[in-house]
């Protein structure tokens, strides 16, 4: 299946969690927290201004962003999960 994201939406596929920390010691999936780095798997042609033109959204596909911790919704496709945001709910394109 394939999903689309309409308007200014963005899919992303989320990083895995972080399951050691930087010392070594193993996180308890309980205390681990929400990735907020992830891949753009899918772009929507963004949102339309007052004259009906429209505003390109700001990331690509494939693009590695940084996004807001409570953004977004989750959805699973073929099992696999990832998150629909607003193209104003990523705050950061990274560059290596």
């Amino acid at each position: 299946m394939t999903l689309k994201p309409l308007g200014d939406r963005v899919l992303v596929k989320p990083a895995p969690k972080e399951e050691k920390t930087a010392s070594g010691l193993y996180i308890s999936s309980g205390a681990q927290e929400k990735p907020q780095r992830g891949e753009v798997i899918a772009v929507g042609e963004g949102k339309r201004d007052q004259d009906g033109n429209r505003i390109p959204v700001d990331v690509k596909v494939g693009d590695q962003v940084y996004y807001g911790k409570f953004g977004g919704n989750e959805v699973k496709i073929d099992g696999e999960e990832f998150l629909l945001l607003r193209s104003d709910d990523i705050y950061a394109i990274i560059e290596a």
